[in-house]
């Protein structure tokens, strides 16, 4: 029988936590293992999808960049196993394996071979233990590629530039960059100008910006520029533009901040005489949804409560007042939900572009005949399906193509429902494998797997689907 932790003695206390930690490196390891041999063994097709990656994201609680790391270590432990023995016998941490490798595998292109094996050797020496600091072990690497690399000192290679981009768990974005020296100019001098204090308006009140909040200013400043340039390069057929998707109901109360003329009282009609000439300039587009279900909101958020508080009715009202129902607050399609008072603000200064939405969340036919997907038809689908609708993918919209379901070649019409967002991987899957989909009488895509990946075919629902999913 395990000890509770309250029993423990202070001893007893370091001794658990010490073995554990040394146990979870050893599981890491034999993770890193299975995967390896999972790479290798089982096929695409019963995975659903290109690798290992995409599978560990959709069947376990891991990040898509820490399964990305995990098999790109399985893979290149396979060529050093003197790195993968310090891992698999736990005296090694995985990040620091992950550091090794990486010199490993691009070294320094003058350091001969007999250099790189000594040079790995003495790596992994330095990272074995608890006194290991990944301080020294970059030192050292830093060291050997100023020695031995190329021509450019490090300042002008730009071959190191990297620029990481990540959303953290409250909906913001942190960016981290490593910029030759080029580059970092252009930034600096673009920002420059912008990250001056500025005194209020009448003059005496000054600027209490910090200057980490005034780059921040500036750096958004530039984007809004580029934005509205119509210079900007294409994606997906179109300039690359900010969606934003929010019901109706939630934005009827611009009428008292904006344009009276911005939101109609018929927006059916209005998405039905819509044209698709919208100015390729304004940098935002909005998606609106005329969804009658209740959102969270004071005056009417008891409303799915009235009757029987067990009926199903009453559940559905209770996980859309918790969750929302995919489309209750504003929505972006990058980086997720946005508070209404930020949606509104949005839309007081730009063009609504109507994309009118049934009782669950799903867009209207827009009933269009041509071969491709319009522009106005993918943020149509982009509204209903918010990226690859496959199971456990959930690529965004920017990096998805339309399907025809029924194919085009067959007889199949360019309508909403007869059309689902699917990147390319899941896209040729779809075209090459047993794997079905089908619109079902909620107008969402359902999936059903070839009976190599489940003998029942029991179909699934996609991914990231607007809409709760209580019965």
């Amino acid at each position: 029988m395990t000890t509770e932790i309250w029993q423990l003695s202070e001893a007893e206390l370091l001794a658990d936590a010490a073995a554990v930690s040394h146990q979870i490196q050893l599981l890491e390891a034999r993770r890193i293992a299975l995967v390896a041999d999972i790479d290798t063994r089982v096929s695409r097709e019963k995975l659903g999808f290109p690798g290992p990656a995409g599978w560990l994201t959709s069947t376990t609680l891991l990040s898509p960049s820490k399964a990305t790391k995990i098999v790109a270590l399985a893979r290149g432990m396979k060529n050093f196993p003197d790195i993968a023995d310090a891992v698999n016998t736990g005296v090694m941490s995985v990040d620091h394996a992950a550091l090794i490798l990486t010199f490993a595998e691009t070294p320094p292109k003058n350091l001969p071979q007999e250099g790189r094996d000594a040079a790995r050797k003495a790596l992994i020496a330095a990272a074995t233990g608890p006194e290991a600091r990944t301080s020294r072990i970059r030192a050292a690497i830093t060291r050997l590629q100023d020695s031995f690399g190329n021509d450019k000192p490090p300042a002008e290679d730009t071959d190191r530039n990297e620029l990481f981009a990540s959303t953290t768990l409250n909906g913001r974005l942190v960016l981290k960059g490593d910029f030759d020296a080029i580059t970092g100019e252009k930034l600096l001098t673009a920002l420059s100008p912008l990250t001056e204090p500025q005194p209020a308006a009448d003059g005496g009140t000054p600027d209490d910006r910090s200057p980490a909040k005034r780059r921040a200013d500036a750096f958004g400043h530039i984007l809004d520029r580029y934005l509205a340039s119509s210079n900007r390069p294409t994606e997906g057929g179109e300039k690359p533009h900010v969606n934003l998707h929010i019901r109706l109901q939630d934005l009827t109360d611009l009428q008292s901040h904006g344009d009276e003329d911005d939101i109609t009282d018929d927006e059916t009609t209005r998405a039905a005489e819509q044209s698709d000439n919208d100015d390729p300039a304004d940098p935002v587009d909005i998606d609106t949804d005329t969804d009658t279900e209740n959102p969270i909101h004071p005056d009417t958020a008891d409303s799915d409560f009235q009757g029987d508080p067990d009926s199903p009715a009453a559940d559905r009202g209770a996980y859309r007042d918790l969750f929302g129902d995919g489309t209750s607050v504003g929505w972006l399609p990058w980086m997720g939900p946005l508070s209404r008072e930020t949606s509104r603000q949005l839309a007081c200064d730009c063009l609504l572009t109507a994309i009118v939405m049934d009782e669950n969340g799903n867009p209207l036919n827009l009933a269009r005949t041509a071969r491709t997907v319009t522009a106005k038809q993918k943020r149509a689908l982009t509204a209903r399906d918010h990226g690859c609708a496959f199971p456990g993918c959930g690529k965004p919209a920017a990096w998805t193509e339309g399907h025809h379901i029924w194919h085009w070649a067959d007889g199949g019409p360019t309508d909403m429902n007869n059309l689902v967002l699917l990147c390319g991987f899941h896209h040729r899957l779809l075209h090459h494998s047993d794997w079905e989909v089908f619109i079902a009488a909620d107008q969402h895509p359902w999936f059903v797997p070839p009976a190599t990946v489940d003998p029942y075919r029991q179909p699934r629902q996609s991914h990231a689907r607007a809409g709760p999913h209580i019965a």
